[in-house]
């Protein structure tokens, strides 16, 4: 799922940086460069959408603006560093639908 998800993003002109990185606070699936902003990224797989949609949970959101601190941490703006946290979902079909923004933070 996460190639898939990975691919989609590359069509869409974005950048991976980091696939399965992992920190103190947790794993972020993908971490990718989308114009000026760090893009972490949540893969959720199930039959439907709406079942890997449910599969995300807000500890989860919660691990990965963790580890989002820890990595922006990393990078030559620091904590000024422009982050979005996208949610992907693919269904069983392998069909991806990327939800930007997914955690209601920009």
């Amino acid at each position: 799922a996460e190639r898939l998800v990975a691919e989609r993003y590359v069509e869409r002109g974005c950048e991976i940086l980091e696939h399965c990185w992992r920190s103190a606070a947790g794993e972020v699936d993908l971490i990718l460069r989308d114009g000026g902003a760090v893009v972490f990224v949540e893969v959720k797989k199930a039959d439907t959408h709406d079942a890997a949609a449910q599969r995300l949970s807000r500890r989860q959101m919660d691990r990965i603006c963790m580890a989002a601190m820890l990595y922006a941490d990393g990078q030559p703006a620091g904590s000024l560093t422009d982050i979005r946290f996208d949610a992907a979902l693919v269904d069983a079909q392998a069909r991806v639908e990327i939800l930007e923004n997914a955690f209601g933070l920009n």
